[in-house]
C-alpha cells in the first residue's frame, strides 16, 4: 500500500489535533473539534478548509479558450477574463469524467481546478485532446496550496489581511492580490452554500496564510463538515452522486450543458439522451424522523417497486431533518412524490422535495 500524500498544511493539522483520515490517497483532517460544531461555525460565522489536495491543470497557448470550451459542457468562451465557470467534463458517451471549475485568465491562459481523486485521470484525458489544438496542457497541482474561507462573515474577516477590495470580486470571479504580503489568486467560489473565497498560493506560502487566518480567529473545519455543508446546499460529490456512467442531464446539471455551443465532447450523446428522454433523475428527499439514508441504499415506490438508489444522505443539523440525494426512475422525480428507503431491514418513509435543501449567504451570478 502506497504512503498517503500530504498537503503543505499536514503539520498544521497535526499541531491542531485534527483527526486524520485517508481521502482519495491523501492524509486529510476529517474534524478538529466536532463535525456539528464546525458545520455551525461555517453556517453562522466563518471557517476555513485545507483544499490543497485539489488539482490545478493549466492550459496555455493561442487556442487555450477554444480548447477549454471544447472539453467542458458549459460556456467558457463567452465569459470575461477574471471569471470562472462550474462545469462537468464529459466523455464521448456523455458520462461525467469530473466536475470542475474553469478559470479564464487571459487570451492564452486558463486553468482548471479538479477533484483530488481525479487529478491523474483528468490530466491524461485532457492531454489526450491536446493535439487537436495549439495548446500546452500541464499538471501543476504540486505547485500550489489552496485554502477555502467560508461563511457569512468570510468577506469581513478576510478583508482584514487582503490588499484588494473583496466586495468587488463577484460570484465566480477571481483576482490577483496579496494576503498579508503573500501573492495569491482569490476567487469567490466554494462548496458550502455560504459566501466565501478560495485562496490559491504558492505551496511554500500556504502555512503563512493559514496561520494569518488562525490569528484572526478563523476556525479550521474538516472533511466531515465540508461533506455535510455541501449536501445541505445540494452540491454534488463526484464518485457519490455522479461518475463516468452518469450524464449531466440526469444529475440535475442541465443548466451547465450549453447545447448552443458549436461543439464539445459528449454533445451528440447528450443530445440523443435529451431527445430519447431520461430514464432516471437525481432528486432530493427528506426522510421521516431521524432515519439516515446512506450511499447505496435502495429506493422503492409506495407500491414496493424498486426505483432507484441513494447517493448521499445525512441528518442535517441546520435544517433538523434527515436529507438525501438519489436517482429514481423518471416519473417518481416530481416534488411531493412519496418514496420508501430501505434502511437495513426497515422501511423509512421519504418525500421528494425541491432543491436546494438549504440556501445560505452564497452569492448569485448577476
Amino acid at each position: 500500500m502506497s504512503e498517503l500524500k500530504r498537503t503543505p498544511l499536514y503539520e498544521e493539522h497535526m499541531r491542531l489535533g485534527a483527526k486524520m483520515v485517508d481521502f482519495a490517497g491523501w492524509n486529510m483532517p476529517v474534524q478538529y473539534t466536532s463535525i456539528l460544531d464546525e458545520t455551525k461555525t461555517v453556517r453562522e460565522n466563518v471557517g476555513m478548509f485545507d483544499v490543497s489536495h485539489m488539482g490545478e491543470i493549466y492550459v496555455t497557448g493561442p487556442d487555450a479558450i477554444k480548447f477549454v470550451d471544447y472539453i467542458i459542457t458549459n460556456d467558457f468562451a463567452s465569459i470575461k477574463f477574471g471569471e470562472a465557470v462550474y462545469s462537468p467534463m464529459c466523455n464521448e458517451k456523455g458520462g461525467i469524467i469530473d466536475d470542475l471549475i474553469a478559470f479564464k485568465v487571459d487570451k492564452e491562459t486558463a486553468y482548471l481546478v479538479v477533484n483530488a481523486a481525479n487529478i491523474d485521470k483528468d490530466f491524461n484525458w485532457i492531454k489526450s485532446q491536446e493535439s487537436k489544438f495549439n495548446v500546452k496542457v500541464e499538471n501543476r497541482s504540486d505547485e500550489f496550496g489552496l485554502i477555502a474561507v467560508q461563511g457569512p462573515k468570510a468577506e469581513e474577516v478576510l478583508q482584514q489581511i487582503a490588499d484588494i477590495k473583496l466586495k468587488e470580486i463577484g460570484f465566480y470571479h477571481f483576482a490577483e492580490g496579496r494576503v498579508k504580503g503573500v501573492k495569491a489568486v482569490i476567487s469567490r467560489t466554494g462548496y458550502t452554500g455560504e459566501d466565501g473565497f478560495e485562496i490559491m498560493v504558492e505551496k511554500d506560502a500556504t502555512v503563512t496564510v493559514w496561520r494569518d487566518l488562525l490569528d484572526l480567529g478563523v476556525k479550521p473545519a474538516g472533511l466531515g463538515a465540508r461533506d455535510l455543508l455541501r449536501l445541505e446546499a445540494s452540491y454534488l460529490l463526484y464518485g457519490n452522486d455522479m461518475n463516468d456512467e452518469t450524464n449531466p442531464l440526469e444529475a440535475g446539471l442541465r443548466w451547465t450543458v450549453k447545447f448552443e455551443k458549436e461543439d464539445f465532447i459528449g454533445k451528440a450523446a447528450l443530445l440523443e439522451a435529451k431527445e430519447k428522454g431520461l430514464t432516471r433523475k437525481l432528486v432530493g428527499m427528506v426522510l421521516e424522523g431521524r432515519n439516515i439514508a446512506r450511499h447505496g441504499y435502495k429506493i422503492f415506490s409506495e407500491e414496493g417497486e424498486e426505483i432507484g438508489e441513494i447517493t448521499s444522505g445525512s441528518f442535517s443539523p441546520t435544517l433538523n431533518k434527515s436529507i438525501a440525494l438519489g436517482y429514481v426512475k423518471t416519473g417518481f422525480h416530481k416534488k411531493g412524490t412519496k418514496l420508501i428507503v430501505k434502511i437495513r431491514n426497515r422501511d423509512a418513509k421519504a418525500e421528494v422535495v425541491k432543491l436546494p435543501f438549504y440556501r445560505g449567504s452564497v452569492k448569485s451570478k448577476k
